[in-house]
């Protein structure tokens, strides 16, 4: 009888909480730009006609104006559908049964799912305290088996970065292992291996145009990565992988940085806000490097559900984060512009107060995040 491949029969789902998502909820619950894409794009939309949908796309002439923007030659890069679709590209490229692939925990999911559906094994290396990256511990973890390691820096779901040093010391212990360093949060944290690639000959960088582009239902990423391995990577993608649609706007969003600017200023303030609130309340969070904060609400996943609940019934989504792997009790919350986070904060407060939400200091003050003005 016709069968899957065991690594796909044993393949967790991921299925994201759509609930309300399409009653004009205010959605901080997917780290998605909350009001929009520059107006250059949506002018751009306005000019596609049929004769350019009826044409397979052409992807090389953006991929050149995309690499001049980012100071790369274009035989470093490659738009993909969106970083998963990188990140796929990578483990189909680099990955199949009886190798390793190492992940830090908590992080993207979608890191392990398409490791295991190369048939790789995967290993999990727990966050150091506070959600520090573990540098020595991904070190030591490194093997003649390894052959990908994928980092998101800053991380999802807990805005923490790694430092530039450690993710090249990683990329110089394993030359047998692509080194993918996840940069979709780039533009809130301005850290990016991107000028020091040359460092390392094994290192690839994903960046996104979902996040702060305000993109994300488009899906167009780019994957940038050696010269010398891009070829074979390529040969693992379809040649129209990224639609007519994305390609005619990418570079109107990207040749618009003065919208970027100002949109990433109001959630780098509204972050600011959000913190200090919840330093108010004596909730314990971690310090954002990205456009979210993860916070705990309680101990235990029923109070982050009840909470990520309240908040829905009030218009407001946020993501119940209690299943990944330290998280407990934790509720993660996308920044938008300032008359997003005014709103946020107000149902933020009544909903603390309706659920009698009990101050949770830690143990540590050193481990609670900045305090705030």
């Amino acid at each position: 009888m016709l069968s899957p491949r065991e690594s796909i029969r044993t393949l967790p789902s991921y299925h994201p909480p759509l609930a309300g998502r399409a009653d004009g909820s205010l959605r901080l619950d997917f780290n998605e730009n909350t009001v929009g894409c520059s107006p250059r794009v949506v002018e751009r939309l306005r000019g596609i006609t049929a004769d350019d949908l009826a044409r397979y796309p052409e992807r090389e002439p953006v991929e050149r104006e995309v690499a001049n923007f980012l100071g790369l030659d274009p035989t470093e890069l490659l738009l993909t559908n969106g970083v998963d679709e990188a990140i796929h590209l990578l483990c189909q490229t680099y990955l199949g049964p009886g190798d390793e692939a190492l992940i830090v925990v908590p992080t993207y999911s979608m890191y392990r799912i398409y490791m295991m559906s190369a048939g790789a094994d995967v290993i999990s290396i727990p966050a150091a305290d506070n959600f520090q990256f573990p540098a020595a511990g991904v070190r030591n973890r490194i093997n003649p088996r390894t052959r990908l390691i994928a980092i998101a820096n800053p991380n999802n779901p807990t805005g923490s970065l790694a430092l530039a040093d450690d993710l090249l010391a990683i990329a110089q212990a394993a030359p047998h292992a692509a080194i993918l360093i996840d940069e979709a949060y780039f533009e809130f944290c301005g850290q990016t291996l991107l000028r020091r690639r040359s460092e390392s000959p094994n290192l690839f960088i994903a960046r996104t145009f979902s996040k702060a582009y305000g993109l994300a239902g488009l899906r167009i990423g780019a994957l940038i990565g050696p010269p010398d391995q891009m070829p074979a990577v390529c040969r693992a993608a379809s040649p129209y992988n990224v639609n007519a649609i994305a390609l005619a706007c990418l570079p109107e969003a990207i040749a618009d940085q003065t919208y970027i600017h100002n949109y990433v200023a109001e959630i780098r303030d509204s972050c600011a806000r959000l913190e200090h609130t919840l330093t108010s309340f004596g909730l314990k969070f971690w310090t954002s490097q990205a456009n979210f904060v993860l916070f705990r609400v309680a101990q235990t996943a029923a109070d982050a559900a009840a909470f990520t609940d309240r908040m829905r019934a009030r218009g407001i989504l946020v993501r119940d984060r209690s299943s990944d792997p330290g998280c407990a009790g934790c509720v993660r919350i996308t920044l938008g512009p300032r008359e997003h986070t005014d709103h946020l904060l107000r149902v933020l407060q009544e909903t603390i107060a309706d659920l009698s939400i009990a101050a949770h200091q830690p143990d540590n003050p050193s481990e609670q995040g900045a305090s705030l003005p």
